[in-house]
């Protein structure tokens, strides 16, 4: 059933009244001394510490070094988590040997393995990259899979009544059919990406809105702390947009 105009003007206001709601409550709080500002802050000394992050350039700056970390470990994550878990779909022999794999070292915290990850890759930017790459691959792969698995047999049967190819199996039957799923992977891989990329930059960093919360905890700047944290919301919620975007012009039918 298609939205009507008017509820989705509702449903436009609902979406903005209701974090403005949340943070007028907290102000509040903070205001009659509920809570203790000390810890929590407040909205409006949270606004008071943005300003000259951002007029002085620290928190741009920052912000540019953790996005080219997600990006690029996104990228490095999803590209062979789509291959692989395409392969894993179509081919019982290479499910049956990559799946367990995949079984028992999903589980394994990813934060548990940077140790390991530091003595491989050193200090610099690789280690960063791989932590978040390989983070998002586990659940694109995951996804991936799935989605091949869940196309309907008979698309199977035709093309290869038709003389299809590996490649065509890969990109008219596969990749197709397993997009909507690919996509939820790719959606759950980029929060992913985001949980990881503060854990890699406190860890081995100096740059970087993660390095930035560490920074505040070390001199208890609560507020910088929070604008950090803001900072972390907002990229996830354009990484969030761009994807539905990209979803709604690679995935039309889904709309429908």
């Amino acid at each position: 059933m298609a939205k009507s105009p008017h509820n989705t003007l509702l449903f436009r206001t609902l979406s903005v009244l209701s974090p403005l709601t949340l943070l007028l409550v907290w102000e509040l709080l903070a205001r009659i001394h509920a809570i203790d500002t000390r810890l929590f802050s407040s909205p409006s000394l949270i606004v008071q510490a943005f300003a000259p992050l951002a007029l002085s350039g620290e928190l741009i700056l920052n912000t540019l070094v953790s996005v080219q970390r997600v990006v690029l470990g996104f990228v490095a994550g999803a590209a062979p988590g789509i291959v692989l878990g395409m392969s894993m779909g179509l081919s019982p022999f290479v499910r049956s040997a990559v799946e367990p794999m995949i079984a028992a070292t999903y589980p394994i915290p990813k934060l548990a393995i940077m140790p390991l990850i530091l003595l491989v890759f050193g200090l610099g930017e690789t280690s960063k990259v791989f932590t978040i790459a390989i983070g998002v691959f586990y659940l694109v792969v995951i996804n991936t899979m799935a989605g091949v698995l869940n196309i309907d047999k008979i698309y199977l049967d035709v093309a290869k009544n038709f003389g299809a190819s590996r490649k065509d199996f890969y990109l008219t039957v596969a990749f197709p059919g397993a997009l909507p799923l690919i996509f939820a992977g790719l959606k759950l891989g980029m929060g992913m990406a985001l949980i990881l990329i503060v854990a890699a930059e406190m860890s081995a960093a100096k740059a970087g809105v993660g390095w930035m919360i560490w920074r505040a905890y070390d001199m208890f700047d609560i507020e910088r702390m929070f604008v950090a944290l803001i900072v972390l919301s907002v990229l996830g919620y354009i990484f969030s947009l761009l994807l539905d975007a990209v979803e709604r012009w690679v995935v039309p039918w889904k709309q429908q």
